[in-house]
């Protein structure tokens, strides 16, 4: 049964986004879902670094209503800067970004959250894990921004992934 769904709460998120993806829950798109849904966990099975093993359901939670609401605040902040300020005055460029965290899982939370905020990407991680190099849209303070990450994204991914 593990080979048929590898990841059973996988297949359930694809099936769902399946659905909300085609705004149906015809016969064919039911189908269709379910086929998509067991076979990509289950081809995609080697990809995955390491057993996933959650836990800290309430830090979960906070994380995830911080990145949303990090995530509206980023966007207010770079729609401001690129609609008011020249792009002299805006200053942009590289960070790098010293991680405690290890866990392979965690450090790709990391990775979508960096991405999905505006204004920043991640741009590179050392070979041994160790930092990040992170690229910023509008730069105020490289120590005020480290330290941001490392209390608000870091500290509680170690928590639930570590």
């Amino acid at each position: 049964m593990r080979r048929l769904i590898p990841s059973p709460v996988l297949s359930v998120a694809l099936l769902l986004l399946w659905i909300l993806l085609m705004q149906s829950v015809s016969a064919g798109t039911l189908v269709l879902g379910v086929v998509l849904a067991l076979f990509w966990p289950a081809v995609t099975v080697q990809l995955r670094p390491a057993p996933v093993r959650l836990r800290k359901p309430l830090v979960m939670a906070r994380l995830f209503c911080r990145v949303a609401v990090e995530m509206l605040r980023s966007n207010a902040e770079v729609a401001w800067a690129i609609l008011t300020q020249q792009s002299r005055g805006i200053r942009s460029g590289f960070v790098l970004v010293p991680l405690e965290l290890k866990d392979p899982n965690g450090l790709a939370v990391l990775a979508v959250i960096v991405t999905f905020t505006p204004g920043t990407a991640w741009a590179q991680l050392s070979a041994d894990n160790r930092v990040l190099l992170l690229h910023v849209l509008a730069i105020q303070s490289e120590a005020e921004l480290v330290a941001f990450i490392k209390q608000r994204y870091e500290r509680p991914l170690k928590e639930i992934f570590e």
